[in-house]
């Protein structure tokens, strides 16, 4: 396990090199984040967390329309060895993985996280395309970081060479002020593309959560939006949100400022804490072939599902 002092250090490198990301406040010109914005809890499986927060289970809901109906179901779970069902098309010059009937009325654009496409975000864009059997879903996940996603080799950052990647990581090719304009560009060709959905939604995954609630404020082309282990959770973002959001944030995201971001929202809103998951666990770094981690991940997926049913 890191020794505190190591954690600290850790904590402090990832504050120290996200310093070029920036947030989108009460629609101003963008700022730098603030330093509780740019706190990140990243590990592998099977490590210790980067930061301890207090934890008690608790689900929060506020001003929503009532339970969802019993609509979806979550399709059997592969540990390893996932084979996605769509296809791979190219929207707005970037490789996106697309699955879903063509068909479909309802749209979901997926942000992955830092780490790009893995079996297990392809895996949970089919479960959101297909686990709907009255509504099902056109899914889209283009490859934001254009063939250059961070490594999972790099967490924690301990040696000078982890470390110098994962600064230039987020200075450069992770910095929100790059992917957030371009999020309404991507949806204006997806409506080209799937000209039979009407509604579209929007679903991030850590570094993905941030660009979600940053593109889910005035303006927005997306009717509901849901963020799974956010990273860079800010307060002030919430104040702006104009769509209903859901969070389902993990044992590594901060108690504070999770409650401080649901307490600034005006929309409808869920929170849904996962008390023994890791920062991931339903993307990248979730490991399937742990029991209790597949059946987490499987739960996260059925409140997604739900919740784009009752709010798309």
């Amino acid at each position: 396990m890191l020794a505190p002092c190591a954690r600290r250090s850790t904590s402090t490198f990832l504050l120290r090199t996200s310093r070029s990301a920036f947030s989108r406040n009460n629609n101003k010109a963008i700022r730098p984040l603030s330093k509780q914005t740019l706190q990140l809890s990243h590990r592998t499986p099977n490590r210790p967390p980067l930061a301890s927060f207090p934890r008690n289970l608790s689900s929060s809901t506020r001003t929503m329309s009532g339970a969802s109906k019993a609509c979806c179901t979550v399709p059997p779970v592969v540990s390893e060895g996932y084979k996605e069902k769509g296809e791979w098309v190219t929207v707005d010059g970037l490789k996106t993985y697309a699955t879903g009937p063509a068909s479909a009325k309802k749209g979901i654009l997926v942000i992955y996280d830092i780490f790009g496409f893995y079996p297990q975000t392809l895996q949970g864009a089919d479960i959101l395309a297909h686990g709907d059997s009255e509504v099902p879903k056109r899914v889209f996940m283009p490859d934001w970081f254009e063939g250059k996603p961070a490594s999972l080799s790099w967490f924690p950052p301990q040696t000078d060479d982890q470390k110098s990647k994962l600064g230039a990581f987020f200075a450069e090719v992770a910095a929100p002020p790059k992917h957030v304009p371009r999020v309404p560009i991507v949806a204006d060709e997806l409506k080209k593309l799937a000209p039979d959905v009407a509604d579209w939604g929007i679903v991030g995954y850590c570094w993905g959560a941030k660009i979600v609630n940053l593109s889910s404020q005035a303006g927005t082309p997306f009717k509901a939006a849901a963020c799974c282990h956010p990273a860079m959770v800010d307060p002030n973002d919430a104040s702006n949100i104009t769509i209903p959001i859901a969070m389902l944030p993990s044992k590594d995201e901060s108690k504070d400022d999770i409650a401080a971001w649901q307490k600034g929202l005006k929309q409808a809103n869920k929170v849904e804490w996962f008390e023994d998951q890791i920062h991931g666990f339903m993307a990248a770094r979730g490991d399937l072939t742990d029991a209790n981690v597949k059946q987490q991940y499987e739960r996260g997926y059925k409140l997604l599902l739900d919740w784009f049913h009752e709010q798309l």
